[in-house]
């Protein structure tokens, strides 16, 4: 069993976060501005290869209805672009993810403008725990 990386997918920045070997802790990694589909693919296969990755979680964006919108599509058709570098990836639902990040910033007391530098990465974390707490 190796690590999953996973993806909270913005248009500006991409959050990375990483479980450990076991799968039981997930961790901030990195914050990778967009730049294109292309560069940014080459970065995410870069890291999967560094944390010897087995597939790349991305974090879906629902409605809170539970429907998709307009923002999902844009992941799903990144995420097309990451198996055409030969990872495979599952996705996992990251409603509120970004929110549970600002409060944990917050309650860590970390200020405003250096929490935006954080943020992406915690809610990757938050995405990447949500997804080993329930397969454990």
């Amino acid at each position: 069993m190796g690590r999953i990386v996973c993806l909270d997918v913005g248009d500006v920045r991409i959050g990375v976060a990483v479980s450990d070997a076991l799968r039981m802790i997930a961790s901030p990694y990195t914050v990778i501005k967009r730049v294109g589909w292309g560069p940014d693919v080459k970065q995410i296969k870069a890291i999967c290869d560094e944390q010897q990755a087995d597939f790349v979680l991305c974090g879906l964006p629902r409605n809170m209805d539970g429907t998709e919108g307009f923002q999902a599509e844009k992941v799903r058709l990144f995420a097309a672009q990451i198996e055409k570098a030969g990872l495979e990836v599952r996705f996992e639902d990251e409603r509120l993810s970004t929110v549970s990040a600002e409060h944990a910033l917050i309650e860590g007391g970390m200020h405003r403008m250096d929490r935006k530098d954080h943020v992406d990465k915690v809610a990757a974390a938050v995405i990447l725990q949500g997804y080993l707490d329930r397969n454990s």
